[in-house]
């Protein structure tokens, strides 16, 4: 499994910033990234210069969402939903864009979603069991559509 360090994602995002700029061809990862990239004009300074990338803390009490965080759950849900893992989290993610009229807003609510599930099997000290940690997230996901 592959299990990138802090610098290496920062690193990931600012290089594929910097051959975006420079017009190199992107490996297929990198254009789904950058397709997440530029949805977020207001993360690009952040991917301009990879030391100051890799220097900088984003602490909660800045009220500053850390970009590459950010743009790596992009990502995360953007493969859970190309490969329906787990499974519902495609159909799920439909009804939440339908509702939304707008699958980046629909994005953002599953982003919320895989936060928390996250959050809990942390604060739990633990690993909680793959079905379980689906379960909750599927859960999460089906409130929000239903709340919209």
């Amino acid at each position: 499994m592959f299990n990138p360090s802090k610098d290496d994602v920062r690193r990931f995002f600012c290089d594929t910033w910097r051959k975006h700029r420079d017009g190199s061809v992107l490996a297929p990862l990198e254009s789904v990234a950058l397709d997440w990239m530029l949805k977020h004009p207001e993360y690009h300074g952040d991917f301009d210069d990879l030391d100051t990338a890799l220097a900088r803390d984003y602490e909660v009490e800045d009220g500053r969402t850390n970009p590459f965080l950010h743009m790596s759950m992009h990502l995360a849900i953007a493969e859970q939903l190309s490969i329906d893992q787990p499974p519902g989290v495609r159909a799920v993610f439909r009804q939440l864009a339908a509702r939304r009229g707008d699958e980046h807003a629909a994005m953002h609510d599953v982003m919320e979603c895989l936060g928390e599930a996250v959050w809990s099997a942390q604060r739990a000290g633990q690993a909680l069991p793959a079905d379980e940690m689906s379960a909750r997230y599927l859960d999460c996901l089906k409130r929000r559509a239903s709340d919209i």
